[in-house]
């Protein structure tokens, strides 16, 4: 984890929070939005830094793109990230009651077999860094469906604190890191369900194929869906044009590997859990976050690229 800030560094950078913020959550959501784009463009074109790597993921993923066509991406991919911050600032105002309005389940079915294959347990969703993630496990516990998830704490304690307090106001759960692989067990040995997130670089992890390069990747879904022998099924959310409106796309379970050699199972899950992130990466390009070095982590004997 990054060194946490703290003093007079950490209110400072609360207070430019709070106010940005505060600034957003005052305008009807529409409009935020429409702010957040333009806030979404002037970052696209100051940021020096992760430009450079998100052009290069996007050279790795898409290698017959022209250059327009990845910057094109990447510029979307800001404009997307202002939306969510508006959004993000308006999630106080989403209730059982309107959530509807907001979000709605396509393929709705492939949840319902996945609670038929866990009988009576639990089992996993498994996401990405895709679309409007936040909203994506507040909306499934507003519809009445809360998941347990790892919280990776933010540098900044101030805001996490905030951003602690919006994901768990619905009834989801937040697990910290240290230890979170059998709390999660026990959590979905007792009928509940576990979110994780599988598309960030990790130092230790299996290497798989993701796009055209091999990457560094959790085995923990892989591991703990083998462990407690139940299902896990895949779940994003999708923006509808550049509208608030989100559809929260479930595929069909994955197919889980248990039997044979546990590493080698592990490895094909993992595998397979991964190609689901591709594909729908894909199909919504402008939904990732592409300024992740993915593939900073390189099996024995490559050299680093970024």
């Amino acid at each position: 984890m990054a060194r946490q800030s703290s003093g007079i560094s950490a209110r400072v950078e609360y207070e430019l929070f709070g106010a940005a913020r505060s600034a957003l959550r005052s305008l009807p959501l529409r409009r935020a939005m429409s702010l957040g784009v333009c806030l979404g463009a002037i970052t696209a074109a100051l940021d020096r830094f992760n430009r450079p790597v998100a052009m290069r993921n996007l050279e790795i993923a898409f290698p017959h793109w022209s250059v327009e066509q990845r910057l094109a991406t990447l510029k979307s991919m800001y404009r997307q990230w202002g939306r969510m911050a508006a959004e993000w600032c308006h999630f106080d105002e989403l209730t059982p009651a309107n959530i509807a309005q907001f979000a709605h389940y396509e393929g709705v079915e492939n949840w319902q077999r996945a609670l038929e294959l866990a009988r009576g347990g639990g089992g996993f969703i498994f996401t990405g860094h895709f679309g409007n993630f936040e909203l994506l496990m507040l909306a499934h516990a507003l519809f009445g469906h809360p998941v347990a998830i790892v919280h990776r704490p933010l540098r900044n304690p101030l805001i996490d604190a905030t951003v602690y307090r919006t994901r768990t106001r619905a009834g989801n759960r937040m697990i910290a890191r240290k230890g979170a692989a059998q709390e999660i067990a026990s959590i979905v040995r007792r009928g509940g369900v576990a979110a994780i997130p599988i598309d960030l670089d990790v130092r230790r992890g299996v290497f798989v194929d993701f796009f055209a390069l091999k990457a560094c990747t959790t085995p923990s879904l892989a591991r703990l869906a083998i462990a407690t022998g139940t299902p896990a099924v895949p779940g994003f959310i999708v923006r509808e044009g550049d509208s608030p409106h989100h559809k929260m796309v479930i595929l069909p379970p994955l197919d889980i590997v248990r039997e044979g050699n546990r590493e080698e199972a592990i490895r094909e899950t993992t595998q397979r859990a991964t190609r689901v992130v591709e594909n729908i990466i894909r199909q919504y390009p402008d939904h990732w976050n592409w300024i992740h070095r993915r593939w900073k982590t390189r099996p024995p004997g490559e050299k680093r690229f970024y």
